[in-house]
């Protein structure tokens, strides 16, 4: 079972405390390119750039996305080394209770939810079309797409890592059941959300659907014992949406195919993904996997094992 899969008399919780705080070195470790390409492209002319909004705007869309994507590589190397050396782990342990990752699973997920994006852009765009404007431009958009295909899903993947896989079992670990972590998780991976530029467009309210985004994926991996449909949703999400439409308000500029010229605002549009999109999705899931015992995979309690040294 996946969670069982971390769940060791020696795997104490302050493990993954210190496990955490090397992760989240490692990744300030990548952001040091960044740092140092913005301190050596400011020209002195007005105020330096402290904060991620005027810092991104300095180079192009796809140098700000490699530079940042690339960051995440490094978080994921501490994943690797936390989850080998502090737990004794393998990564395969943290990703699924199947003796191999399935990545057909994270192709289905990966198609269903880029279909359904790309659905309900259409929705979008053909009810309001003045709304956005043709922002497509052949090479950049190219470049966009190698340099997405590659760090996006490295991006996505290193989150998912950190949330549903190493937390979902230090968590476990912690309160020998599956709710808690379950909760703990999407509370933590919605509150990461907090401070982009969203919410200060939209309100408070939009921190429903990121909380209800982790909610999901917490769901589809606990019910599946593994966390490939999450892996592939999450990758989609993000690679499709930085490629088909982009703003001025959002955490990054693209040189996507659209650009969305809308005063951003938050209403039922947000709530809509949370209690109708995602149980629709898990709708479909758990009839293509035929999953079973519902309480029991998101709610029931973990026996302590013993230690196998």
């Amino acid at each position: 079972m996946f969670l069982e899969q971390g769940i060791k008399p020696e795997n104490s919780f302050w493990k993954y405390l210190i496990g955490s705080i090397f992760i989240i070195t490692a990744s300030f470790i990548g952001q040091i390119p960044f740092s140092l390409a913005v301190y050596f492209n400011y020209n002195g002319e007005g105020a330096f750039p402290t904060d991620n909004d005027s810092a991104f705007k300095i180079f192009d869309p796809n140098v700000t996305l490699f530079l940042v994507m690339a960051s995440f590589v490094f978080a994921f190397a501490g994943i690797w080394f936390v989850v080998k050396y502090l737990h004794h782990q393998t990564l395969l342990s943290i990703t699924t209770s199947r003796e191999k990752v399935d990545w057909n699973r994270i192709l289905f997920s990966f198609l269903l939810w880029s279909f359904f994006s790309i659905l309900s852009f259409s929705f979008l765009y053909f009810n309001a079309p003045e709304n956005f404007v043709w922002n497509f431009k052949l090479v950049p958009f190219l470049i966009l797409v190698v340099i997405g295909s590659v760090l996006i899903p490295i991006q996505t993947t290193t989150e998912e890592y950190v949330f549903r896989g190493y937390l979902m079992q230090g968590f476990a670990n912690l309160a020998r059941n599956k709710w808690f972590p379950l909760l703990m998780t999407s509370l933590i991976f919605g509150s990461m959300h907090w401070f982009n530029p969203e919410v200060t467009k939209m309100g408070n309210i939009i921190m429903i659907y990121y909380i209800g985004t982790g909610l999901f994926l917490g769901i589809i991996t606990l019910m599946d014992e593994g966390m490939e449909l999450a892996l592939g949703f999450h990758a989609a999400n993000n690679l499709v949406g930085a490629l088909l439409v982009t703003s001025d308000w959002t955490v990054f500029q693209t040189h996507s195919i659209f650009k969305d010229l809308s005063e951003p605002s938050a209403g039922f549009d947000v709530i809509l993904p949370v209690v109708v999109v995602y149980p629709i999705l898990i709708f479909i899931f758990s009839k293509k996997y035929n999953w079973t015992n519902w309480k029991e995979r998101l709610t029931g309690n973990i026996k302590s094992i013993k230690s196998s040294n």
